[in-house]
């Protein structure tokens, strides 16, 4: 008996043992009230140390699988587990058409995957080798030191309180107002723009942004039901006269924009047309929840102040932030400013959700950023990721052929090929060549895009760029002259 077990290197044998033997039990092959091997004879048995199988023991005595008997042993408690009635749901007609609506909506599920040797432009994360691994260990440590009791307990649903007081002079910095506004912390953007939805937009509101926009927003306009209005691009960002008739013409609750390194398009709204798109919003008294997307990797030019800060003491933006594009996307913090009545609403919103956010991942970020380490990493990650967007823009121009190449920053590029080329069965051809990339109709708002898509040049090299933008170039050549013969 007990001739299979294996002991596995690099963790506890004690643990190791204990979990053997609780398998052994619940699974019914060592039956309630049957007396087990003394500690000594399992010992030998195994080849373990007779404290090892103590240790074992005693943790299954106190979590209620064996009971030891002085003088008699240890013996297997009443816990082997008696199959009741089966039961097979059909789970797939049970589920609420919201579900049905997330998988379907699922770019994980329904986009083609990366596979082992493939050259992946699909993701916008950041790349991982320049984070500042070290620093953020002394961070750790020393925020840990001081108050790890405190940060391993609950906490408070706005969010850890030197964080707010770090991130709204943070804000301060970019030029807004903190009169009256107040900060929420939240489990990244995504969790912000639900929360901010949940709070001002109901099911068959209009919702009105940027089309092309970014495709997760979308996602989560299509699954709370909103009306979605999208406005078209131009050169320099949001169309302002088609804009303004959409909001005159149409029941219009709140707008979503990305005025920095716009999702997937790249382009910076110019500070004139900002003032102008505020002064549409306003003259129609609709609030504007604005994307703080990419707003760190301003690689050239005079800062652009976001619409929040342009809003001076009004209340009608809702800004929500995070460092996730450009540092530790792994901690999914993110965060809500606008009017301090509003994030009180969205605290309790937040609260009968999920209670707080991390607040041990706030307190490590916080660490991390007040000492200046951010602006020094921060500084070398922009003349990196500067060097791979003019790279990528000089090979996406040299080697696809293309009728416009968008972007003035940030982590990726969109290309925009002629109108009869089709940038799926471009992708299907490139993905059978090891190369993959977001189609563009994942982005708009009417089903248009076919022949565009985006190449995320966050984590690739140059000599990745070139490899398999050549192969893009190939493919989208081979298809123009399918389409003109």
């Amino acid at each position: 008996m007990f001739t299979d077990f294996r002991r596995a290197p690099n963790r506890p044998a004690y643990l190791q043992l204990k979990e053997y033997l609780k398998e052994q039990i619940l699974s019914g092959i060592i039956q309630a009230g049957e007396r087990l091997p003394s500690t000594r004879e399992l010992a030998l048995t195994l080849r373990l140390s007779r404290n090892t199988v103590i240790q074992a023991y005693q943790d299954l005595e106190e979590e209620g699988f064996i009971e030891t008997v002085p003088g008699q042993g240890s013996f297997v408690g009443a816990v082997a587990i008696e199959s009741g009635t089966a039961t097979d749901l059909p789970w797939s007609e049970l589920v609420t058409g919201y579900a049905t609506s997330a998988v379907r909506l699922d770019i994980e599920k329904t986009e083609l995957k990366w596979e082992r040797g493939m050259i992946s432009f699909k993701s916008i994360a950041p790349d991982g080798s320049l984070f500042p691994i070290e620093d953020f260990k002394r961070a750790f440590l020393n925020r840990f030191a001081l108050e790890g009791e405190k940060i391993l307990n609950y906490g408070y649903a706005q969010g850890y309180r030197p964080l707010l007081e770090y991130l709204a002079n943070y804000l301060k910095h970019k030029g807004v107002d903190p009169e009256g506004k107040a900060v929420l912390v939240t489990n990244g953007f995504t969790e912000g723009l639900n929360l901010v939805l949940a709070g001002i937009c109901a099911p068959g509101d209009g919702i009105v942004t940027e089309n092309p926009t970014h495709n997760t927003a979308l996602k989560i306009f299509k699954l709370r039901n909103l009306k979605i209005y999208g406005i078209p691009m131009t050169a320099d960002g949001i169309d302002e006269d088609a804009l303004a008739q959409t909001l005159a013409a149409k029941p219009v609750k709140a707008g979503f924009l990305i005025p920095s390194y716009h999702n997937p398009t790249g382009l910076v709204m110019p500070p004139a047309k900002r003032q102008a798109v505020l002064e549409i919003f306003a003259r129609y008294r609709v609030p504007i929840i604005e994307d703080g997307f990419n707003e760190e990797l301003r690689y050239s030019g005079a800062h652009v102040a976001p619409l929040l800060a342009l809003a001076g003491k009004g209340n009608n933006v809702v800004y929500i932030g995070s460092f996730s594009k450009i540092l530790f996307p792994g901690l999914r913090l993110g965060w809500v400013v606008a009017d301090r009545e509003l994030i009180a609403t969205l605290e309790s919103i937040k609260r009968s959700m999920n209670i707080h956010t991390s607040f041990l991942d706030q307190a490590l970020l916080y660490e991390y950023l007040k000492d200046g380490a951010f602006e020094k990493y921060l500084r070398r990650a922009r003349k990196v990721y500067r060097q791979r967007h003019e790279a990528a823009i000089r090979l996406a121009s040299a080697l696809i052929p293309h009728r416009r190449i968008w972007g003035e920053g940030g982590l990726h590029i969109f290309v925009e090929l002629d109108p009869k080329i089709n940038a799926r069965a471009v992708l299907s051809a490139c993905y059978q060549r090891g190369v993959l990339f977001m189609p563009g109709d994942l982005f708009y708002t009417d089903g248009g895009g076919a022949n565009t898509f985006r190449l995320g040049i966050g984590r690739v090299t140059e000599e990745e760029m070139a490899q398999g933008f050549k192969i893009i170039g190939e493919v989208v050549t081979h298809a123009g002259y399918h389409q003109h013969t």
